[in-house]
């Protein structure tokens, strides 16, 4: 539980990760002492890569111990927030949003989302001085035993110490702060993935810097100007800084090879041979640009009305209605079974897209000019405005902008994608994935972290009822959700989310679990109690990479409950006595029930020493009865 991550924790080397991959990748370039043998990774390699031995980086201090962090476990649990799961608009959405600090949720993400997350929009603290940020973690070391870990002198390591214990707010400290969650968002991405990073002009320059060394310079995508204000602000020099910038750096070359995709054509009986596929029949324009297309479209089958949406018009005009929907252009709700549709679409040809793509077909392009309307930070504040209709929040981030972004990173193709914003503020991202969700019929998922940060007293948030940060992002969701649902009663699509926050422990707890004897015959039921059986559960089924949305089976043992996901059988409870333990084993040797964990995954506490030797031995007899091995987990 903590005990096997403190002392995992102990062993963490600033270079553990890229040792970890070479061993993996390059296993025979270490000899019999551990050591890795550069003439034996030239050998492996050839000509084809130069290795580069002069000494180069983009170096600040604290980047060791930014690298060393981002290695550690993180030493928090998941607690589902199970009132709010449960209820019906919840229990089976795969929208997540986890309130805690980012870089234990992204640590947690990891063991279960890596490779996984197609696109990342974040809004990180600009370190202007006056956005209140600070830099001050919650790890203690002393001098020396940071100079052990680190190989610096003991000199270097006291100014690291003293910087993150003063709650510095310098371009280093704002570096170390960032260094490990864009590490680890990195390991989230997928193959063809895109991260978004907003920032303004005070940390834009060695912003980039950073991502060019932990995304790699050949994946820098573009540095996109975006128009945050009109209004002229009083500034030194005279100069008004009315644009903010966003990064967008790719995992990998996947990303530019992901932008040919193969958009997804039906056959159907009533245009055999004649592949076809959908589109958003609405555009970005203005009543006021297109008047002839701002109308309510009727169906002719059954006079069903659909407006078009407050901030767009259709795609064609109205006195070409006819035209297009006698030539087969036009699909309504119910027209078609497969197709779960809220509203009309278009129908394009896949003979037409060839003609009109020619030796481009398919191919999809990324621009880095933004219209100047969908940034600003007013339209932002409308948006949320529009919602709470009071000023909760300071320079919301425009959902406009974010549908823009995604839109531009996923393109047409990509129908089901996870979405991650780990300083989601005030909940743009996810209101923008709903309203994706809606207007393309596209099943996006969201994952949204926010740090649980106080609401200043003298605050509106405050006055409203909201202690902290994170309660005004989930009340959006909800009440975004809603304005959806009643504005589009045909839409079936995810309008909830699951809650989970992150919870560390108190110094007896920490005590306790480090204290205790592993070869006692007692257990300790107050430790379980103290988390809560979901509370482990939900965290380990998280390190076993089934996420954050598992199948779970309760299986019941007498009166004993185990909990079956995948290949693990979790033993939490304490009361797992001979009785318990011959069912369990019966049951895992009748071919007939077909129960075939591989691995028994038991909480060390609740069991006693006596106990776990007679399961591990009654598994190993049925490993070798059933010629497969089971592994017994036994975790502290």
């Amino acid at each position: 539980m903590l005990r096997d991550i403190i002392e995992q924790n102990e062993e963490v080397k600033v270079n553990s990760r890229e040792v970890q991959l070479l061993k993996e990748h390059f296993g025979g370039c270490f000899n019999n002492e551990g050591k890795f043998d550069l003439e034996k990774f030239r050998a492996m390699i050839g000509d084809e890569i130069n290795i580069v031995e002069e000494n180069q980086g983009f170096n600040f201090l604290g980047k060791s111990y930014a690298r060393m962090i981002a290695n550690q476990e993180s030493l928090t649990v998941i607690r589902p927030d199970d009132e709010h799961n449960s209820k019906p608009e919840n229990r089976d959405s795969e929208n997540i949003y986890i309130s805690g600090d980012n870089l234990d949720a992204l640590k947690h993400l990891c063991k279960s989302y890596s490779k996984q997350v197609k696109c990342i929009y974040i809004d990180p603290p600009y370190n202007t001085g006056e956005d209140g940020f600070t830099y001050n973690d919650k790890f203690d070391f002393k001098a020396e035993e940071l100079s052990s870990k680190l190989g610096i002198n003991i000199e270097q390591a006291a100014h690291i110490i003293d910087m993150k214990n003063s709650s510095s707010a310098s371009d280093a400290a704002w570096l170390t702060f960032m260094l490990p969650r864009l590490q680890l968002a990195k390991d989230l991405l997928s193959p063809s993935g895109v991260i978004f990073i907003s920032i303004d002009d005070n940390e834009q320059a060695i912003l980039k810097l950073l991502c060019d060394e932990v995304f790699g310079i050949e994946n820098f995508i573009a540095t996109i100007p975006c128009r945050v204000r009109t209004a002229k602000s009083d500034v030194p020099f005279g100069v008004s800084q009315d644009f903010d910038w966003i990064l967008v750096y790719a995992r990998s070359d996947e990303f530019r090879a992901g932008r040919e995709y193969n958009r997804k054509y039906f056959t159907t009986e009533d245009y055999p041979n004649k592949p076809w596929r959908i589109h958003d029949m609405s555009t970005q324009r203005t009543a006021l640009e297109r008047p002839n297309s701002n109308f309510t479209m009727v169906n002719p089958k059954n006079n069903e009305e659909f407006p078009v949406n407050p901030k767009r018009v259709w795609c064609i005009a109205e006195k070409d209605f006819e035209d297009y929907y006698h030539s087969g252009r036009i699909i309504f709700p119910g027209d078609y079974d497969f197709l779960k549709i809220s509203k009309p679409v278009m129908r394009y040809w896949k003979e037409d897209d060839m003609k009109k793509d020619g030796d481009n077909f398919g191919m999809t392009s990324v621009s880095t000019l933004i219209p100047n309307n969908i940034g600003l930070s007013e339209n932002g504040t409308k948006d949320f405005d529009a919602l709470f209709h009071a000023k909760l929040f300071s320079y919301p981030k425009p959902v406009e902008l974010i549908k823009y972004l995604l839109n531009m990173a996923l393109g047409p193709n990509n129908h089901d994608a996870i979405v991650l914003d780990f300083f989601s503020g005030s909940a743009t991202t996810a209101q923008a994935v709903m309203e994706i969700n809606q207007e393309y019929q596209k099943d996006l998922r969201f994952i949204l972290v926010q740090l649980p940060e106080s609401c200043k007293p003298d605050s509106e948030a405050a006055k409203a009822g909201y202690a902290t940060i994170d309660e005004v992002g989930q009340e959006r969701i909800r009440r975004a959700a809603k304005k959806i649902a009643e504005a589009n009663p045909l839409f079936k699509g995810d309008l909830g989310f699951k809650h989970y926050t992150l919870e560390g422990f108190d110094g007896d707890t920490v005590d306790r679990l480090y204290d205790f004897d592993m070869s006692a015959e007692m257990n300790d039921n107050d430790l379980l109690s103290k988390f809560g059986a979901k509370t482990v559960l939900t965290t380990w089924l998280c390190r076993d990479g089934y996420g954050l949305n598992p199948k779970v089976e309760e299986v019941k043992l007498k009166d004993y409950t185990a909990y079956l996901c995948g290949k693990h059988l979790y033993l939490l409870g304490s009361d797992f006595y001979q009785d318990e333990m011959a069912e369990l084993i019966d049951k895992m040797a009748d071919p007939a029930q077909q129960f075939n964990p591989d691995v028994i995954v038991v909480f060390g506490y609740g069991m006693g020493y006596s106990s776990r030797l007679m399961l591990d031995k009654n598994l190993r007899a049925l490993a070798d009865a059933r010629g497969n091995k089971i592994s017994l987990d036994i975790r502290y």
